[in-house]
Parts: C-alpha cells; sequence; structure tokens
C-alpha cells in the first residue's frame, strides 16, 4: 500500500507543478511543445542509452518476460482490431494500442517495484521489453504513416528506424550491453545528466496540457479512451495472470511481480509521442489520465490479494 501511494504521489506532485506552469504561463505558450521536444529529441534518448547499456540482457530469456510480452501484444491486438473495425485510423490505432499496453515502468513502476515487491530489478523485463521491442516497433509505424505522405523508397522506409531518436538511444544502448563495452565515464556522465531530465520533462508538459482540458472521455474520442484505459487497468493484468498461473506455471513472489508491473498505468511519454507525431493528443493525454486514476485500486487490490 504504501509503495503504490508514493510511487502515485511523486507523478501527482510534478504533473501538479506542470498544471500550475500552464495556469501561470511562465513559460509562454510553446512551453508544453519545448519540453515535448526536449523530452523526445535528446532527454529520452540519453535515459535509454545509460538505461540499456548496463541492462542484464539475460532477463530477455526469462518467463517473466515472455508473459510480459505476451499481455502487451494481447491488449495491443484487441485495440488494434477494434479500431481497424471502428476505422479509426493507423495513427490513432498506434497510439490507443500503445495507451492499452504500454505501462509506466520507469517514474512509477521503479518506486512501486521497491516498495510493494521489494527489488527495483523486477520492473527490468517490461522495461527492456517496450524500449527494445514496443517503441521501437510502434514509432517505426508512426513514422512510416507520416512519411508516407511524401514520397520515400524502400531502403528509406526500411531505414525508418535508425532515424528515429528514441529508437536510436535503445538500439545503442542494447548493442553496447550486447558486446559488454564498459562507456567511459566522461562519456556517460554527460549522458546521465542529460538523460535525467527526461521523466521531470515528460510530467510537466503532461501537466501543462491539462490546463483547460474536459474531464477524461466525454469529448469525441470517448469510445477510444474508454477501451484504452479499461484494457491497460484491468485487461492487460488479468491476462498477465492467467499466463503466469495458468501457462507458465509461477507462483508466489513472481507471480505477484507479473501482475503488479502489467497492472501499472499507461505511461506519460506517450503523450509525448503523440504530441511528437501530432496524431491522437487528446486520446494519449486522457487515456494516461483515465488508466492512472483506475490503476490505483487495481494495484492495490492486487497488492492485498497476492502479496
Amino acid at each position: 500500500m504504501r509503495g503504490v501511494l508514493t510511487g502515485f504521489w511523486v507523478i501527482a506532485a510534478v504533473i501538479a507543478a506542470g498544471y500550475a506552469l500552464g495556469r501561470s504561463g511562465r513559460l509562454g505558450e510553446g512551453g508544453r511543445e519545448t519540453l515535448t521536444r526536449l523530452a523526445f529529441h535528446v532527454a529520452t534518448p540519453a535515459l535509454l542509452f545509460t538505461t540499456l547499456a548496463g541492462a542484464d540482457l539475460g532477463v530477455l530469456l526469462s518467463a517473466k518476460l515472455l508473459v510480459t510480452a505476451g499481455s502487451v501484444v494481447a491488449v495491443g491486438a484487441v485495440y488494434g482490431v477494434v479500431a481497424a473495425a471502428r476505422g479509426w485510423g493507423v495513427g490513432p490505432g498506434t497510439i490507443g494500442a500503445l495507451c492499452s499496453g504500454y505501462v509506466n515502468a520507469g517514474n512509477l513502476g521503479i518506486p512501486i517495484a521497491v516498495y510493494v515487491l521489494g527489488d527495483a530489478s523486477l520492473v527490468a523485463p517490461v522495461l527492456l521489453f517496450q524500449q527494445i521491442v514496443a517503441t521501437p516497433v510502434a514509432l517505426t509505424i508512426l513514422d512510416l504513416r507520416r512519411s508516407g505522405r511524401t514520397k520515400g523508397g524502400l531502403v528509406r522506409q526500411v531505414l525508418t528506424p535508425l532515424r528515429n531518436p528514441v529508437a536510436i538511444g535503445s538500439l545503442s544502448g542494447v548493442a553496447v550491453a550486447a558486446l559488454g563495452v564498459r562507456v567511459p565515464g566522461p562519456v556517460m556522465d554527460p549522458l546521465t545528466l542529460v538523460g535525467n531530465m527526461s521523466v521531470p520533462a515528460v510530467l510537466l508538459a503532461f501537466g501543462i496540457s491539462l490546463r483547460g482540458s474536459a474531464l477524461p472521455a466525454r469529448g469525441p474520442e470517448a469510445g477510444q479512451v474508454l477501451l484504452s484505459a479499461g484494457l491497460k487497468a484491468l485487461g492487460q493484468p488479468l491476462i498477465a495472470w492467467l499466463l503466469a498461473a495458468c501457462v507458465f506455471g509461477l507462483r508466489g513472489h513472481d507471480l505477484l511481480a507479473v501482475v503488479v508491473t502489467s497492472a501499472l498505468p499507461a505511461a506519460q511519454n506517450l503523450y509525448t509521442y503523440a504530441v511528437q507525431y501530432r496524431v491522437a493528443e487528446r486520446l494519449a493525454r486522457e487515456s494516461v489520465l483515465l488508466s492512472t486514476v483506475l490503476s490505483v485500486p487495481v494495484l492495490v487490490g492486487v497488492a492485498a490479494a497476492l502479496g
């Protein structure tokens, strides 16, 4: 209980600071966009590189990773099928699928893992899967969607992930970890310093975006918001529990770990991606906000039932 409330308090406080900045206008009309670009092009790639460069890639072979991947793919597929059937479009469908299964493993997952699970490393499987697989694939789809409006050859499309700063940061970090290269301190320290701006910048930009916003699921995207938030808050932890308990036979603390991490809300940096690609911004903002609210009782219930 303490870990859940502590993690949410940290996020809420920074978002509230962003909302206050938005209300005051101290950052000007372009403050939110500047923070978003800073996070997307500079801070987040640096954070992903420094995180993955020292990661233990052995967790990718664990049953926990397979449970995580299975739950992410399952809820994303459900959202994608509904989006295709309703004609919501590739861009909104991609953002909605991300909001359905991309968990806040960093700034919320780590404190909750420490206080609820007793080990911050237990969020590593979902963190690595999202950074190595989910993010590059989703951003490549969004890049191809955007470049599809302009003419580009096959080579340009194949090389799309190598032009995306977030994907470059992730893949570079994985390459360093896989090769066992130790990055010198004079190189790693500045990257770490810059990467530390990522989470605050994302949360502040998200808070600024809430200024003047209506309650979630009240606009034309209400169906998309409710579907993605419902899949995230309820569908994903349920699927993770079924896979972990019935397919992989996980019990006790291992079962608790995968269900708790799957029950985390959608990550705020999904709003950053939506703003960067100028697609489904309201869907991303409202889905993240609603899934965050819904995840509080779900996480408390999971911790009580399985802890």
